[in-house]
């Protein structure tokens, strides 16, 4: 069976609670081999490192910018007592999820802004200080993301992703350039996401790694509008099962064989998250 890696899922989401290990196995029949659960605030850490030694699969630990209105100033040293905490542990590989986040309204303004904008720059200096990659939010904002990792880095290249990536062929090139992966997922179902389409069929296929977000950012087979839900029909739930359906649609938009999308993928999030191999073969 084709090996699929999903490199971001919250298992740890209210959605899961009933029936996670029904998800998560599905998606093991389905050929999704690894996972890997990004935190988003810190009362969920714990949460998500469980899930991941009990699945067998990687996680991240950070405080996500939609977190950070609720986030306690005390929060950024309980991260960096975690990382150094579990530094031994396999099944982590990352500083994640961080980021920045200019689409909701709430966090473009003050005082918000220049919380979430904190957030980022010491949480990159954590990855840093503990030899971690990243994996980033952007949502409307690569270009300050790109100007804090060249500000924290130093002009020293990156290891991560840029989750969910939807910008400019230069902004690809920049995070690419600096060291990143580009994480595609469910978006590029949507025949409407023309700019999404040509950048996933046309950039390197050596920067690209695979994701579902799940339970968020449906494909579109799972997508209902705001007129059948008032309807009563229920909008449907993401998970990382549907990671190979994604998969296709990426393939056909390369002409690919999905085997061999599979096996550099595969690779790629292996070079964006160097401990993933080792938690991949470590007992749970």
């Amino acid at each position: 069976m084709t090996g699929w890696i999903d490199t971001h899922c919250h298992l740890d989401a209210p959605e899961f609670a009933a029936d996670v290990a029904e998800v998560r196995e599905r998606a093991r029949q389905r050929g999704v081999v690894h996972c890997v659960l990004p935190a988003v605030q810190v009362a969920h850490f714990e949460a998500t490192r469980a899930l991941a030694h009990q699945f067998g699969d990687s996680y991240a630990l950070g405080i996500h910018p939609l977190y950070v209105k609720d986030a306690q100033d005390g929060d950024l040293a309980r991260l960096d007592a975690a990382l150094a905490e579990h530094r031994e542990d396999p099944h982590l590989v990352a500083v994640g999820e961080i980021g920045l986040d200019y689409f909701v309204p709430e966090l473009c303004e003050t005082p918000l802004r220049e919380r979430q904008e904190h957030f980022y720059v010491e949480q990159l200096r954590l990855a840093r200080k503990h030899g971690l990659p990243v994996i980033l939010h952007v949502r409307r904002s690569a270009d300050m993301l790109l100007k804090g990792l060249r500000a924290v880095g130093g002009g020293q290249p990156w290891q991560g992703i840029a989750h969910a990536f939807n910008g400019s062929l230069q902004q690809a090139q920049a995070f690419i350039g600096l060291g990143l992966k580009l994480g595609f997922g469910g978006a590029l179902s949507y025949e409407r996401a023309q700019n999404l389409r040509r950048l996933a069929a046309e950039l390197p296929l050596e920067a690209i790694v695979l994701e579902t977000d799940s339970p968020d950012m449906p494909p579109h087979w799972l997508y209902t509008t705001a007129g059948q839900r008032a309807a009563g029909e229920a909008q449907g739930r993401n998970e990382p099962g549907e990671l190979p359906r994604i998969a296709e649609v990426l393939a056909g938009l390369r002409g690919l064989e999905p085997a061999v999308l599979a096996r550099q993928t595969r690779e790629n999030a292996k070079d964006a998250l160097p401990r993933m191999h080792i938690a991949s073969s470590a007992p749970a």
